[in-house]
């Protein structure tokens, strides 16, 4: 009867496979709960549940034809115990239109966990879109570490200067209505703000320039000269090819490691100029998450009273000169929309979000209750991860204020890609609904500004509230840069992008297609100094890829 029952345990032991000695180990090769020493009544007992329960496996499996939940296309396949339980291995049921993505998913989700792993993130969410289908969302990790609940596709995070490309639908849809002219004194709409001088001229900054952040007005750095000599020593570094790598500029105090070690030079001191720690000859000049004002605790009522932040102080540059990334342009930028629409900038702004059917976008506030909202983390000086402090973004809503999920910002993006693209497709097919933008408006809004920086990819330009990199190769057989248009975000406790990778479109072969054509990948996540261009563009590139094929 011992040999007996010794065999059958032996075999079902087996056929479980060989995780049961020592340990157990989840999906994806986590450890699970250690087996404990068991004595021989323990051994007969769990010989007996193994032969039981491969019995019943086999009954199971040869009753009918299942899934299995390894298929990443599986949808609605249910996961083992522990990995439901793990963060960042639950998927979200495949969708039909995700069926022929499988390998960009796979690949993809390695390279965000790689990520993840190498900068320490407690979560990050991914969406991605293909010809204005979403095709994958999910989530890795926590977004409440405390209380272990995990990212999911429905998380809310800050989404930082993505903001900005918001507000720019907002003036974009006054200039369209004649009720904004870009290029007035901004005086016109808001008196509030003082005629400014430099050095000793009378200059004008406009709504076009502020949009492209060519008005030098100040971002948070207060000292005119810190910032001069940094641009200065910035032109020498590039006029010598001895610029250092965004790896070197990415800030790794109060947040963040640079996770981007693998990626070309190009790779990105992203985090908009929110995250850049830069050297210069007269030493290392403080990041923008050093600068107090980032950390602001007080409520502002509207955006003319936020003015009186930045209003008094001198520019530091002539407008349009030079750029000069500034999130209180923006501040400003919302006062004008106030102005010009008659209407409170968030109501006006939430009226945009209803009919591009943005449901989960709204602006940061403490007091809600927003459900999914995600908690925001650094690393302290002892390399602890820790809370972020509070603070209160009612003085710059407009760039970098809003909370959102990446499945909104899925939406946003493929309501640009359609205003952008649905003029080419009006002659093959009349019944095309209209953009939200007109297609003009578009190309406006995604063509280069001459002396502007794109800082989280040095091959393209800023444009109006996008980075923009053009299509472009310079010898056969080698490498083909693509043509889209993306922005990053980095605010307290979180990082962002939306990217956008429009299908390269022959005019002659438009028939039964429709817009919107290409890629859009939107990635969130709560820390801070995190770089996420360049993992994007890769996420784009694979889906464009699998799409192709």
């Amino acid at each position: 009867m011992y040999r007996l029952l010794s065999s059958v345990t032996a075999r079902a032991a087996a056929a479980t496979g060989p995780a049961w000695s020592g340990g157990r180990r989840g999906a994806h090769g986590r450890p699970g709960l250690p087996v404990l020493g068991l004595g021989w009544a323990g051994g007969l007992g769990l010989g007996l549940g193994l032969a039981l329960g491969a019995k019943l496996a086999v009954g199971l499996r040869s009753a009918g034809p299942t899934q299995s939940p390894a298929d990443p296309e599986a949808a609605g396949a249910e996961l083992p115990h522990e990995q439901a339980l793990s963060p960042g291995s639950p998927h979200t049921p495949a969708s039909p239109a995700a069926k022929g993505f499988s390998r960009a998913i796979e690949s993809s989700r390695d390279l965000l966990h790689r990520i993840k792993d190498e900068v320490g993130a407690p979560g990050i969410v991914v969406g991605v879109s293909v010809d204005g289908k979403e095709v994958w969302s999910e989530g890795l990790g926590y977004a409440d570490v405390e209380n272990r609940v995990p990212c999911k596709p429905e998380t809310v995070m800050r989404i930082a200067s993505i903001s900005k490309s918001l507000t720019m639908v907002a003036l974009a849809k006054l200039w369209e209505d004649g009720k904004l002219d870009l290029d007035l004194p901004v005086q016109h709409y808001v008196p509030e703000f003082p005629e400014k001088e430099y050095e000793g001229e009378k200059v004008s900054v406009t709504t076009r320039l502020l949009i492209s952040h060519l008005s030098g007005i100040r971002h948070y750095e207060k000292d005119m000269k810190k910032v001069k000599e940094e641009k200065a020593y910035k032109a020498l570094k590039m006029t010598k090819g001895l610029m250092p790598s965004d790896q070197e500029k990415e800030p790794k105090e109060k947040g963040g490691k640079n996770h981007e070690k693998s990626d070309s030079p190009k790779a990105k001191g992203e985090q908009e100029n929110e995250a850049r720690c830069r050297h210069s000859k007269h030493g290392k000049k403080k990041n923008d998450f050093e600068q107090g004002e980032l950390y602001l605790k007080e409520k502002f009522e509207n955006s003319i009273e936020s003015l009186r932040l930045f209003k008094n102080d001198p520019l530091f540059f002539k407008p349009g000169s030079q750029f000069l990334y500034s999130t209180f342009g923006y501040t400003l930028l919302a006062a004008i929309v106030e102005r010009a629409s008659g209407y409170k900038y968030l109501d006006y702004m939430q009226k945009i979000f209803h009919d591009l059917d943005m449901l989960t976008t709204v602006q940061e506030e403490n007091e809600p209750v927003i459900y999914n909202r995600a908690r925001f983390y650094v690393y302290n000086k002892k390399k602890r991860l820790v809370n972020t402090p509070y603070v209160d973004n009612s003085y710059k809503w407009a760039g970098g204020g809003f909370l959102s999920t990446v499945g909104d910002l899925l939406k946003f993006g493929n309501a640009m890609l359609y205003g952008y693209q649905v003029g080419l497709f009006k002659k093959s097919n009349e019944n095309l609904l209209p953009g939200y933008l007109k297609p003009e408006t578009m190309v406006m809004m995604w063509t280069p500004v001459p002396n502007t920086e794109m800082s989280w990819d040095k091959e393209g330009k800023y444009a109006m509230a996008w980075g923009v990199v053009e299509k472009k190769q310079t010898y056969g057989s080698c490498r083909k840069q693509r043509h889209y248009a993306s922005h990053t975000g980095g605010a307290v406790g979180a990082s962002s992008v939306l990217l956008v990778l429009p299908e390269e479109l022959d005019p002659e072969a438009l028939n039964n297609k429709v817009p919107p054509r290409g890629i859009i990948v939107s990635i969130i996540c709560n820390m801070q100094s995190v770089g996420l261009n360049s993992t994007a563009l890769k996420i784009a590139l694979e889906f464009d890829k699998d799409r192709a094929d």
